[in-house]
């Protein structure tokens, strides 16, 4: 008996339908693309002294590679910073270090390790505490001592409520702080990077991205990624919906159950307050699969300090958060 599978016209409209869904997945990625690429050429060459920031993660990788199609076979026209909290993940750290050797690049390092060692920054156990929001005071510090007018970094739109007020060129004042009702008017694509001494922009070229379109890039352009957002096996502590990472900074509480699972992150960041998800996916193909059926933010997901309010990182870009 034959079915509907084995019917020639339907098994040619399944292909067709196929390759038309791909077809628009690759015009939709090629006009994310382009409109980065603008954005960056935009920054070279509307502001003096700018740099991209570079931690390591999915977002920055992806930044890295427009950076190469928009300014290839010549040197970056900025050098890339990356804000070291000091409990930051080994694979990360190693990954970053060796994809910066690879480009040939600058990298300018801002310690929050310093900025406590000058006391800018005071915590009540800087061994222990959570250095996330306090990398604020050490970008404000970097930026005044390099004097950048313009801060490139990978943030998105979908990522949570605040991302999603911000401009492309998002306006700083002369203490570096962030104000959601005095942003700049972007019509047509057009953007003003005017700024008084002082001042400086945050800009953010893949701002219309998903979390979605980050991965299906990544796979597109055959990137490399930290090992962490692949699944593999980690001890974990289920506290509050999430399974935070079992390490010297983040201990288990009395009470609490110790587990293995198998887990990928999702997003990297300070130990402190980063937390794997469970998953099997261990490629990229299986990543995407999975993204495409979330329905909880990445930081929604994965953020401890997220979670204390909605308003929390709202409150941190005003203080000169990225």
């Amino acid at each position: 008996m034959t079915t509907i599978t084995d019917n020639p016209d339907t098994l040619r409209d399944d292909h067709l339908r196929d390759a038309h869904l791909r077809d628009m997945n690759a015009r939709h990625l090629d006009a994310l693309e382009s409109e980065a690429i603008h954005i960056l050429r935009e920054v070279a060459a509307e502001c003096t002294n700018p740099a991209l920031l570079f931690s390591g993660g999915k977002d920055s990788v992806v930044l890295l590679r427009l950076a190469e199609k928009a300014f290839r076979p010549g040197k970056f026209p900025f050098p890339l910073v990356h804000i070291d909290t000091g409990h930051n993940f080994d694979e990360v750290i190693a990954f970053r270090d060796a994809r910066v050797a690879e480009l040939g690049e600058r990298l300018i390092v801002g310690s929050v390790e310093e900025s406590i060692r000058k006391g800018t920054v005071r915590l009540r156990n800087p061994q222990t505490d959570s250095r996330n929001a306090a990398q604020a005071v050490t970008l404000l510090e970097t930026i005044s001592e390099h004097g950048f007018d313009a801060c490139i970094g990978g943030a998105r739109r979908d990522e949570e409520k605040a991302r999603a007020k911000e401009r492309i060129f998002s306006f700083r004042d002369e203490f570096g702080q962030w104000d959601p009702k005095a942003q700049r008017p972007e019509l047509w694509d057009l953007y003003n990077t005017r700024v008084h001494p002082g001042e400086n922009m945050r800009v953010f070229p893949i701002s219309n991205w998903t979390e979605l379109d980050v991965w299906q890039y990544i796979a597109r352009e055959g990137l490399a990624l930290p090992s962490i957002y692949f699944a593999h096996e980690r001890e974990v502590i289920p506290r509050n919906g999430l399974l935070v990472p079992l390490t010297p900074l983040t201990p288990a509480r009395e009470g609490e159950q110790v587990e293995t699972r198998t887990v990928r992150f999702r997003t990297v960041g300070d130990i402190s307050c980063t937390c794997p998800v469970a998953s099997d996916a261990s490629t990229v193909g299986a990543i995407i699969a999975e993204t495409a059926i979330t329905q909880v933010t990445e930081r929604g997901a994965t953020r401890m300090d997220d979670q204390t309010s909605e308003a929390s990182m709202e409150k941190r870009k005003k203080q000169g958060y990225f």
